[in-house]
């Protein structure tokens, strides 16, 4: 089944490239576009996409609050930010409200389409200017961690880029397996996306 996407971004002329870049590939169903965020839950209601592009600065109701409102009232869809801005900000403020990958306008078409599959199969899309911020970003810090050795490594693959069915394979094990892990610890952390996992991760367990 073709993954459904809808575009925010208040260009006219980047909606219709996203669009043609969509349109050539089977895999990925193009199905609503709007300007900015105004409307973005009946948006999400009445088209359901699996995946959101979404740009970040966009007039009246920007791209960040349009991700808030799209993770509080449907966790589930999955939201690929993108800015031609370099911003580490705004970037951190995205994966701490849920978004599941941050691009770059200026990415080639090739890595978009990547990233949009990446997000739709559980994994965290990351331009790599952008991952090494958040490498720097999120320092080391002394505390208790209340995952399984098993949980760790997974969550050490996801923050990797790997999705989850790669991390299945890494470990030999069902993509069941690691979505089940997955669950816990978000549970245990207290969160409800991916970056938000990764974001720990950074901060916490990574030496």
């Amino acid at each position: 089944m073709a993954i459904r996407i809808f575009i925010y971004d208040d260009s006219n002329e980047r909606r219709d490239s996203l669009k043609a870049l969509l349109m050539l590939n089977d895999e990925l169903k193009f199905v609503g576009e709007a300007m900015n965020c105004k409307n973005v839950l009946s948006e999400i209601e009445n088209f359901y996409p699996d995946v959101v592009l979404m740009d970040i600065n966009m007039p009246e109701v920007d791209g960040i609050e349009g991700l808030k409102l799209i993770k509080t009232n449907h966790p589930e869809v999955k939201v690929l930010m993108q800015t031609a801005f370099d911003d580490s900000d705004k970037i951190f403020t995205c994966i701490k409200n849920g978004a599941s990958g941050y691009i770059l306008k200026n990415d080639k078409p090739q890595r978009i389409l990547q990233a949009i599959e990446e997000v739709n199969q559980g994994g965290a899309a990351m331009n790599p200017a952008i991952a090494q911020k958040v490498l720097d970003y999120f320092k080391p810090n002394e505390t208790k961690n209340p995952l399984s050795p098993k949980e760790n490594e997974v969550l050490a693959f996801l923050a990797e880029g790997l999705s989850y069915k790669m991390v299945a394979d890494k470990l030999g094990v069902s993509y069941a397996t690691v979505n089940t892990h997955a669950k816990r610890i978000y549970e245990k952390l207290h969160i409800s996306s991916l970056g938000q996992a990764i974001a720990y991760y950074y901060k916490n367990l990574k030496n």
